[in-house]
């Protein structure tokens, strides 16, 4: 066994994300039992990157998994944005579909923003809606981005209490990095957002309890830049040239010196999966009891 091994201990994303599928999939039944209704997912799939259509698959299976109806939509690359646009709006009047999600990247001559603003907020799974974006911001969220609530939950399962640490985030996306400094000041963590041109780094870095890397660098993050004990949270999935996964720290270099480090593969990426079951379960429960209480009111 080596020294880094020895030394943290590695947060088991693929554990942690069966035991909220286990939930998801008990509230999923839940819901059936006392509705009829089974919650159901639509991904939607423009084009032919590889890497989407992997995780699309991952998706379909982890719907399986939890008891989801799963609606696969793969169009071809020169699908139109109207076009897409008319099949979202489609799965946004379908009864049978509680969450919908676009698989980004687009292809070139899509607009992103305009696709991800025609999803209803109810039913926007990914949590990227203004909308949604907005209630986070405001402190009251409703559909949270996956991968930031999967990246609370591995540091919440290390016992550790966030509040009052200093926390780092090392990228400033839409998708995991500002949402994930959110979470981490709900969770009264003092928090700092870093990116690739922040002045003096490695000082930032090294003087955090949590550190959040989501750069899209491969092993940007240096092991001595990590604080002795601290929490590290690995979001980075690059392939190296040799054809193996790695991610944005250097973790051997890491491990020595963190108390809790995500492996890569096996860390977050499990959890973003689990995290969208959650979501649309979440989704379903609010869309199929919301359309109950109004049937009996009368409305």
């Amino acid at each position: 066994m080596s020294d880094y091994e020895l030394r943290a201990s590695i947060i088991d994303g693929k554990a942690l994300a069966r035991t909220h599928r286990g939930m998801a999939a008990k509230r999923a039944a839940d819901l059936q039992a006392e509705y009829g209704k089974r919650p159901g997912l639509a991904v939607v799939l423009v084009g032919d990157d590889p890497a989407s259509r992997v995780y699309v698959r991952s998706k379909a299976r982890a719907c399986e998994n939890v008891g989801l109806a799963s609606f696969q939509h793969t169009l071809p690359a020169d699908t139109t944005e109207a076009e897409l646009l008319e099949l979202i709006a489609d799965l946004n009047a379908s009864e049978d579909v509680h969450g919908i999600l676009v698989q980004l990247p687009l292809p070139d001559g899509l607009n992103e923003a305009a696709v991800i603003e025609s999803i209803s907020p109810q039913k926007d799974v990914d949590g990227f809606h203004p909308y949604n974006m907005g209630r986070l911001v405001a402190g009251s969220p409703v559909l949270v981005p996956c991968t930031p609530l999967g990246i609370i939950e591995l540091i919440k399962s290390t016992g550790i209490n966030i509040e009052g640490k200093d926390a780092v985030v090392v990228g400033r996306s839409n998708i995991v990095g500002k949402p994930a400094a959110i979470l981490l000041l709900q969770q009264n963590a003092t928090v700092s957002i870093c990116h690739s041109r922040t002045a003096r780094l490695h000082e930032k870095v090294r003087a955090a309890d949590i550190v959040v890397a989501s750069v899209g660098k491969a092993g940007f993050v240096r092991g001595d830049w990590i604080k002795e004990g601290a929490v590290v949270i690995d979001v980075g999935i690059n392939r190296t040239e040799d054809n193996r996964l790695t991610g944005d720290v250097d973790f051997e270099g890491a491990a020595k010196r963190a108390a809790f480090i995500t492996p890569v593969p096996g860390g977050v990426g499990p959890m973003t999966i689990a995290m969208l079951m959650c979501n649309t379960v979440r989704a379903a429960e609010r869309i199929i009891r919301g359309t109950a209480e109004n049937a009996g009111a009368g409305v």
